[in-house]
């Protein structure tokens, strides 16, 4: 009987730096490949060759398009892996827009810090450059979802469409005959754009994330407190900021504001959109209308609205504009991106308003600010925080405890053992519980690094 290995080393009592590496006779698959984001000791793990040989790997497969599950691959394309990077089409569209505009961003920040001297390295480097995405983009293999892909003789996978984000898929791996099933990050089921995601119905060997696993989102009215949000700015004269995420909560922040303006609930407010990879991104909607709800002549209404920035030049005539205006600038942690720009000249106004619309994993600016920091460092200074800082939880792209629970309920027999992943420990250590209690399954919680072996 053939043992295989799985290793988790990555979002394992953390909810950044997805990697799962599943170790067998005849093929070895790493399941997503992210960066680690937020805490500095986190951080620093990403500088660091991982506890495997990233030339024994012999495929990745991706859930999906975000950094925390596809930014690391650069760096392991650059510690030797030679296979195939292998998702759905818009995923590695995706993909290849993350991984692009995150390289110059750190090209950027290296050539700043070295500049004006605040990095503790001498000198500073890139995390990666465009050459080494330039690099890993050649390594891409896309395929259909919905269709069982041989990798050998007793390996096959499957893509499942999971909501989230466009393209984003939970995965099933058939390995001797068992089922593994790896969820990526699960969508809402009542999302803007996306449809509800497909549910899993056999799971020998469950890997769930758990990111919300202790919280329900609220009941809010998005639409009211964005008119709340916008009409205190207009009065004030002021600037409200959102920091987002680039795929998903971008979009569909400019169809809510987009929507509200129709309906003739908020007046013609200056909107602008300074994210160049949420740019690029939007053409991914225009390209895959069958992965997502939003009709391409809304699309095309909902970009002729709103004033896209194209250049740092016009970040910058955006922030010295007088007018009351509304400002979506990445990234949705304040971890990088054009929004440290905006809330370096704005945050200690207290005119200035930022909303947080997503998870903000612990290290990153974006927890300081919704825990009430009275001040946040940019670009190695320190600023004090005098904008209003307000949070649209609802808005959030993950499922809460109860659609994790929904998405496993049509699982028709019971898993030999469920793994809780992508979830910090007080999230993963609620959902494990709950999970134990509404389905009497045994439930595991790996820690970074661990691995274990299973007997097929």
């Amino acid at each position: 009987m053939p043992t295989i290995k799985i290793y988790f080393l990555g979002a394992a009592g953390t909810v950044t730096g997805s990697k799962f590496y599943i170790e067998t006779p005849q093929k070895n698959v790493l399941i997503d490949c992210g960066m680690f984001q937020g805490l500095k000791e986190l951080r620093e793990l990403n500088w660091k060759n991982l506890p495997i040989n990233a030339e024994d790997i012999d495929v990745v497969l991706l859930t999906h398009g975000h950094l925390d599950h596809t930014g690391y691959l650069p760096r392991l394309v650059k510690q030797g892996f030679t296979g195939e990077i292998i998702g759905t089409t818009p995923t590695l569209a995706i993909t290849e827009i993350i991984l692009r505009d995150s390289a110059k961003i750190h090209e950027e920040e290296a050539e700043r810090a070295n500049k004006e001297g605040y990095s503790r390295h001498d000198p500073a480097l890139p995390f990666y450059t465009e050459k080494d995405a330039e690099r890993t983009i050649q390594h891409f293999k896309s395929k259909q979802k919905d269709v069982w892909i041989s990798l050998s003789r007793d390996i096959q996978y499957r893509f499942q469409y999971n909501g989230h984000i466009i393209g984003a898929t939970y995965i099933e791996v058939n390995l001797y005959g068992k089922v593994f099933v790896f969820s990526g990050d699960i969508g809402r089921n009542d999302d803007l754009l996306l449809r509800a995601p497909n549910r899993p119905r056999w799971a020998d060997y469950l890997f769930v994330e758990s990111t919300y696993g202790n919280k329900l989102h609220p009941e809010e009215d998005i639409e009211e407190k964005l008119i709340e949000l916008i009409t205190t700015t207009l009065y004030e004269k002021g600037t409200l900021i959102i920091p987002s995420f680039a795929v998903e909560r971008l979009q569909t922040l400019m169809f809510l504001l987009w929507k509200l303006y129709q309906k003739n609930r908020i007046p013609n407010i200056p909107i602008f959109v300074d994210s160049p990879m949420g740019n690029n991104v939007l053409s991914v909607f225009e390209l895959f209308p069958d992965w997502h709800k939003l009709p391409l002549n809304e699309y095309h209404a909902i970009c002729n609205h709103i004033n896209i920035v194209t250049s740092y030049r016009e970040t910058w005539e955006v922030i010295d504009n007088p007018r009351p205006k509304i400002v979506i600038a990445g990234s949705g942690m304040v971890t990088g991106g054009r929004v440290l720009t905006y809330l370096k000249q704005l945050v200690d106004n207290p005119v200035t308003s930022v909303v947080l619309v997503g998870y903000q994993a612990e290290g990153t600016r974006g927890r300081l600010l919704q825990e009430g920091a009275h001040e946040i460092k940019l670009f190695g200074k320190y600023y004090p925080v005098s904008a209003k800082i307000h949070q649209i939880e609802s808005l959030s792209a993950h499922a809460d405890q109860k659609e994790l629970l929904d998405w496993m309920s049509e699982i028709k027999n019971i898993p030999e053992k469920v793994f809780l992943i992508h979830g910090e420990a007080t999230a993963a250590d609620t959902l494990r519980v709950k999970i134990q209690d509404t389905y009497q399954w045994r439930v595991y919680i790996p820690k970074l690094y661990e691995s274990i072996e299973i007997l097929l």
